[in-house]
C-alpha cells in the first residue's frame, strides 16, 4: 500500500476517523493486518470479499479454512483468523440475547437460533430446553446432517432433557438452500419426538426451521395437533400469514401442502 496517501490506508484511516468510516475491505485490512509477497492486505481483503460473491462479507460466516486458503496470500493463520472472525460476530450477536433469558413467543426463539444457523451449508439441528416458565436451561447441537438432512439421535435428546431437568424444549434446525418450508421428514420427526417426550411428561413446545433472513414455526403456521400448547404469551396473529407470501408459503398453504 505504499502508493496510497497515508490518509487513504486502512490503519491510519481507522486512527483518525474511526471505523465507521471504514469499507468491509479496509476492517478486514486494518484486523488481518498485513498482506503478502505481491499481495498488499487491502487487496487481498477485496479479494476475500469477491469470492462470497451475492453473499458479501456474509459468505465469511459459512466460508471454512480450506476454502479461504484458495485466495491469494491467505495462509493457515489467515484463514484462522477470518473464521474467528465470524464466529466472534455470531457470539456478540447472541450475548446481546442472553441475560437471563426468558423467551415469551417462537418468534424470539426464532431470532436467537437465526445467526448461529443461517448461514450453515450442513443442517443442524439444535435443542432448546426450558424451565416451566419459559427461562432457557441450556442449548445443544445435536446433530450435523448433510446439505439435505439431519439424522437425529433421540437417545442423547433425551440425556440432555433429564440432566437439565427441563419440562419443555423446543427444536430448531437450518435448511441451507434458504428455504424454510417444512419437509414430510420434518413432520414426522416432530411428531416422533413429540410423543418421546410426552411419555415422560415433557412438552415439545414447537419445531422452529430456520431459512435465509426467514423461518418458519410448525405450530404457528399449521397448528400442529401433536404440538403441546405453548406456555408462551406472544402468539402471532393469523395476519402474520403475509410474511411467508415472498416464500410462495400462502400457495402451500391454501393447498394444505
Amino acid at each position: 500500500m505504499k502508493g496510497l496517501p497515508e490518509a487513504e490506508k486502512p490503519y491510519e484511516k481507522c486512527k483518525a476517523q474511526g471505523p465507521g468510516a471504514l469499507t468491509e475491505a479496509e476492517l478486514l485490512a486494518v484486523i488481518l493486518r498485513s498482506g503478502t509477497e505481491g499481495v498488499n492486505v487491502l487487496d487481498m481483503s477485496r479479494r476475500i470479499l469477491e469470492s462470497f460473491g451475492t453473499e458479501g462479507i456474509g459468505g465469511l460466516c459459512s466460508a471454512s479454512p480450506s476454502e479461504l486458503k484458495k485466495i491469494r496470500g491467505v495462509g493457515q493463520v489467515k484463514a484462522l483468523q477470518l473464521v474467528c472472525i465470524a464466529e466472534l460476530s455470531r457470539r456478540i450477536v447472541r450475548s446481546g440475547q442472553r441475560n437471563p433469558r426468558i423467551f415469551g413467543s417462537s418468534r424470539a426463539v426464532a431470532e436467537y437460533c437465526r445467526e448461529e444457523l443461517r448461514h450453515e451449508r450442513q443442517e443442524k439441528m439444535m435443542l432448546l430446553m426450558f424451565g416451566a416458565r419459559g427461562n432457557l436451561l441450556g442449548e445443544e447441537i445435536l446433530t450435523v446432517g448433510t446439505s439435505t438432512r439431519t439424522l437425529l439421535d433421540i437417545r442423547r435428546l433425551m440425556t440432555e432433557v433429564l440432566a437439565r431437568r427441563a419440562v419443555n424444549i423446543m427444536l430448531i434446525h437450518n435448511h441451507p438452500d434458504g428455504d424454510p418450508a417444512p419437509s414430510e421428514n420434518d413432520f414426522l420427526l416432530t411428531q416422533q419426538i413429540s410423543e418421546t417426550v410426552s411419555l415422560l411428561e415433557i412438552r415439545l413446545l414447537d419445531h422452529i426451521i430456520i431459512g435465509n433472513l426467514c423461518w418458519f414455526s410448525m405450530r404457528e403456521m399449521f397448528q400442529v395437533k401433536f404440538l403441546h400448547p405453548l406456555l408462551f404469551t406472544e402468539d402471532l396473529p393469523e395476519t402474520e400469514r403475509g410474511r411467508f407470501a415472498f416464500l410462495g408459503m400462502e400457495e402451500k398453504l391454501d393447498k394444505g401442502g
